[in-house]
């Protein structure tokens, strides 16, 4: 039980010095230089990393927007090219 609940105030630990900006390998050395065993370490980052996971946002693909002009008819106008660009390859 105390294990347990030792490798949970860890997780939480490192949850919240990730917000702050922390490195990982920053983290895991100053909690061995305080007297922590690599294993609980170990078992807490990777459930800190689960976590974080979890809470992340899924990101979506954006659709891609196209434009199309169109006659009376509902049929798609081509829309020409000035002279200018024409001429200058604009």
């Amino acid at each position: 039980m105390r294990a347990e609940e030792s490798r949970r105030r860890l997780t939480e630990y490192f949850k919240k010095n990730f917000k702050k900006g922390y490195t990982e390998e920053s983290l895991k050395w100053a909690l061995v230089n305080q007297g922590y065993s690599r294993t609980i370490i170990d078992k807490a980052l990777e459930a800190a990393n689960k976590e974080l996971a979890e809470e992340a946002p899924v990101i979506k693909e954006k659709p891609v927007i196209k434009y199309e002009v169109l006659d009376e008819n509902d049929k798609p106008v081509e829309i020409k090219k000035s002279w200018w660009k024409r001429v200058f390859g604009l």
